[in-house]
């Protein structure tokens, strides 16, 4: 089993998350903001961070850059999960750091596989 930090402002969006993830047999923790993400990853390193590109205070990409320069978290997966799904943007969110790309809405039947084909890749 891995453990999942969803990081996402949008309770709706962050709920349908940790639901599939937790029935896929994850175990998972929320975040709703950068911060919150901080200060659980204080205590914690989960295997897999689904992190939301637009956050309010700061965006994804600036908490990513965070994430991968603290020694305790720069090795963990970390997945783009976002609505920017415009030609391009993949590629844009892999060069800024990220290990792979979930484009909003999610798909319920797939979303823990792709997880998992992202984290063993």
């Amino acid at each position: 089993m891995h453990d999942i930090l969803v990081i996402d402002d949008n309770a709706i969006n962050r709920q349908l998350a940790v639901y599939l993830l937790k029935k896929g047999g994850y175990e998972v923790y929320e975040a709703e903001s950068g911060q919150q993400a901080f200060d659980f990853l204080k205590s914690q390193t989960p295997d897999v961070i689904l992190l939301d590109i637009q956050l309010p205070e700061m965006d994804g990409i600036e908490v990513l850059k965070r994430i991968r320069s603290d020694s305790s978290t720069k090795d963990v997966t970390v997945i783009a999960l976002t609505a920017y799904t415009m030609r391009g943007d993949k590629e844009k969110f892999e060069a800024a750091g990220f290990d792979g790309y979930l484009p909003k809405p999610i798909e319920p039947r797939t979303f823990a596989k792709q997880i998992l084909e992202i984290y063993s890749s």
